[in-house]
């Protein structure tokens, strides 16, 4: 919108030259989103306080949770009004990627916001029916999958997606390419859900998360980057750079909210919101598959809640009790009744979260930046190039290095609150 107004007046007022430059539109996305939530923030929990729009907390849950029992939710209107007002002014709004990113936030968020509604406000227990949220899951899928299908910008490249560390290598999935993108969408909005259950856990690895994202969507608009780093160029892909910088400074705007102790909860106009909008872009990017290692906590969250209830009903039928494998999913919540401070989990799997991010960019730095130097030698009795076999190999040593690097940092911490293995509880309770 003021990037459509301002534009043309560049002739006659020459700073208005910047607004061509994606990198600045980005930035005054993210420190305007920064501003809205600062904003808006007390305004929008005071209204929440007023109305008594607050969560309710399960009784199976760890029982340091009880105490925030009618702390408002749906802080995701934060987030929400924090993400569209800034891409309005500062995207081009012409711009397919940037409509699909807002349908997809628009449209998530409304779904999320029914059933926050029915939940908290009308008191209907389990919200808004399971399957009627898959339904509009799955309908944004098909949406996205015939736009994708019919975009010029796919025509050599619809149903193929990047294998993460392999250098010119992509996976044509053919018709079940729809599929593909149906899944992502709706098991990353359902793993930020989950995950959404700590002060701070989900927006800081969202915030992590859409960093990235925004690194991958300026080079991928860009011919000379894409080429380089052999990233598949997607022409007009560089303005989702704008939105991604935007919905970062948003989840940053929400963590000052957020943050332990929590004044508000994201609710699932947040998380279902703000998921969909992360699988969305890995789609858009054709980075699908690079996303369960950039967002690899959201996916251990999900799969923990899968394992838990799996080996649950399959000991129960076999043996008439369940047994679980954890002692409640999704797992920070496992930890928790472990023993561990809230805040310590909420930390430790922020680390892991930038931990993965770096090993997501290895194979960049290592295989391809580096890569035409050492290729001019070979393995000796091999004859692979040595460049691309840092890529592959170097990939998993770093990786190993990444781990020896974690197990320092929290042996550091554990050191500084004068914690020992030996002093962690194991205390059990109910639920998943």
């Amino acid at each position: 919108m003021l990037y459509e107004l301002l534009l043309p007046l560049k002739t006659h007022f020459s700073p208005l030259n910047l607004l061509q430059y994606i990198t600045f539109r980005s930035a005054s996305a993210a420190l305007a989103a920064l501003f809205i939530s600062f904003l808006i923030g007390p305004w929008i929990i005071h209204k929440l306080r007023h109305h008594q729009i607050g969560e309710e907390i399960r009784s199976s849950g760890p029982e340091s949770h009880l105490a925030k029992k009618g702390t408002p939710t749906m802080g995701g209107i934060i987030i929400l009004g924090s993400v569209v007002l800034p891409t309005l002014l500062f995207a081009d709004l012409s711009n397919t990627f940037i409509q699909i990113m807002l349908l997809a936030v628009i449209w998530m968020g409304g779904i999320g916001f029914l059933d926050d509604y029915l939940k908290v406000v009308k008191k209907v227990e389990k919200g808004l029916i399971g399957r009627y949220k898959l339904i509009g899951q799955i309908t944004l899928g098909i949406l996205i999958s015939l736009w994708l299908y019919n975009a010029p910008e796919y025509e050599n490249i619809r149903s193929v997606t990047s294998i993460p560390f392999l250098k010119n290598y992509e996976l044509d999935l053919g018709v079940f390419y729809p599929v593909m993108i149906i899944l992502v969408i709706t098991g990353t909005s359902n793993a930020v859900n989950l995950t959404d259950g700590l002060d701070g856990l989900a927006a800081g690895l969202l915030a992590i998360c859409f960093s990235v994202f925004s690194v991958i969507a300026y080079i991928s608009g860009r011919v000379d980057f894409s080429d380089y780093l052999n990233i598949i160029y997607l022409p007009g892909a560089g303005e989702l750079t704008v939105f991604t910088a935007d919905i970062t400074g948003a989840c940053i705007g929400y963590l000052w909210f957020n943050a332990s102790p929590a004044e508000v909860f994201m609710g699932d106009i947040g998380s279902l919101s703000t998921g969909a909008a992360l699988g969305t872009l890995a789609v858009l990017l054709k980075k699908e598959l690079l996303l369960a290692i950039i967002g690899g906590v959201f996916v251990w969250e999900a799969v923990s809640v899968m394992l838990q209830v799996s080996y649950y009903r399959w000991t129960k039928n076999r043996t008439g009790t369940g047994q679980r494998i954890f002692k409640m999913a999704p797992i920070h919540h496992h930890y928790e009744l472990k023993g561990w401070p809230e805040s310590r989990v909420v930390i430790r799997f922020w680390i892991i979260g930038i931990l993965l991010v770096i090993w997501a960019f290895v194979s960049l730095g290592r295989g391809i930046i580096l890569a035409p130097c050492p290729n001019t030698l070979h393995l000796p009795g091999t004859g692979w190039p040595l460049g691309f076999w840092f890529a592959q190999q170097g990939s998993i040593g770093v990786f190993v290095i990444l781990i020896f690097v974690y197990v320092w940092l929290m042996n550091g911490l554990d050191r500084r609150h004068g914690v020992r293995a030996t002093d962690v509880g194991m205390t059990t309770h109910g639920g998943f």
